[in-house]
């Protein structure tokens, strides 16, 4: 016999139908923002499956936290290193020229 609830890869389609107006009215940059959030909930649709929530919006939804809190600590690490380069660019142009011969 077959599965009474659909799968959650199922219900996140279905989610994703429901909004397919919505995307048609977005800009075009803004329908591939959009995508990527439906992406970023796919990324994590073994554990949101797992959890069997009776509302499949909710794991999605934190599915595309997870994901962009990962975007900004990889943006953040960036901007340190960043950072970093250039305060050392800073000192050594603020170094006193070496005068020995």
């Amino acid at each position: 016999m077959g599965r009474t609830n659909p799968t959650y890869r199922d219900a996140l389609r279905a989610i994703e139908e429901r909004w397919a107006e919505f995307r048609r009215a977005l800009r075009r940059r803004d329908q591939l923002r959009f995508d990527r959030l439906f992406e970023y909930a796919r990324e994590h649709a073994d554990a949101s499956g797992l959890l069997n929530h009776q509302n499949p919006l909710l794991p999605a939804l934190l599915s595309i936290d997870l994901e962009q809190e990962a975007r900004l600590d990889d943006h953040e690490e960036r901007l340190e290193e960043l950072e970093a380069a250039v305060a050392a660019n800073d000192d050594q142009e603020a170094a006193p020229p070496d005068t020995n011969p």
